[in-house]
């Protein structure tokens, strides 16, 4: 199954507007743990997106967009978020650089290519509290389930559930990284927003119903 530019544009388009919708979710998380502006940033990084999605059709070289989409990404949201998703966004593009369709192990690969990076550029790794935690497991998952040879949209669903899930077991520790290091003790038990930032965006690209955190934790 091969999956066109105008099929990942809808897919972004959807994971954008569910980020705008999140932002009072994502303020208050926040809060407990930073500046309390994690919404307000994720509003302004995926109405950036958005805008460069209505004036940027998906041309042949799908990679290149990607990458363009994560940088405008950052443009409109500059900030440490912004610039892991401006990060992510060109390392998955990097992948796929010079197609017109992509296929189910070029998602893989690009999951991959995304978490790699982000841990890079955030010097982070998952159990550190950041978005990694959800993007890592899902990644991991959707490739093995893609290698076994499940298809896609099965791929989809336990890449989901273990965003779900590593969010979920994310919630009593401390973070490590970051501004909400800095609190400490003020972090456990809290949900990480960017956890809850990547699983919404996915829920949304896979046009699933919005969970709570904490409703998967073991």
């Amino acid at each position: 199954m091969d999956f066109t530019g105008t099929a990942i544009a809808d897919a972004l388009t959807r994971a954008a507007h569910r980020l705008v919708a999140l932002r009072d979710r994502l303020n208050a998380l926040d809060a407990a743990m930073g500046d309390g502006d994690s919404g307000l940033t994720a509003e302004k990084g995926a109405t950036g997106l958005l805008e460069f999605l209505a004036a940027n059709p998906p041309p042949a070289d799908l990679g290149k967009w990607l990458a363009q989409a994560g940088m405008a990404y950052n443009r409109a949201a500059p900030s440490t978020m912004g610039a892991l998703v401006a990060t992510a966004f060109m390392r998955a593009g990097k992948e796929v650089q010079g197609k017109a369709l992509l296929d189910a192990p070029d998602l893989a690969r690009m999951l991959l290519a995304a978490s790699q990076g982000i841990q890079e550029r955030g010097k982070a790794q998952p159990g550190d509290k950041t978005i990694l935690d959800a993007l890592h497991p899902a990644a991991e998952a959707f490739s093995a389930a893609i290698a076994a040879g499940e298809g896609p949209e099965v791929a989809g669903q336990k890449a989901l559930e273990a965003a779900r899930r590593g969010r979920d077991a994310a919630i009593p520790l401390r973070s490590r990284v970051g501004r909400a290091n800095w609190v400490g003790e003020r972090t456990e038990g809290q949900p990480d927003p960017g956890t809850v930032l990547f699983v919404a965006a996915l829920e949304a690209v896979l046009g699933a119903e919005p969970s709570e955190p904490g409703s998967t934790r073991a």
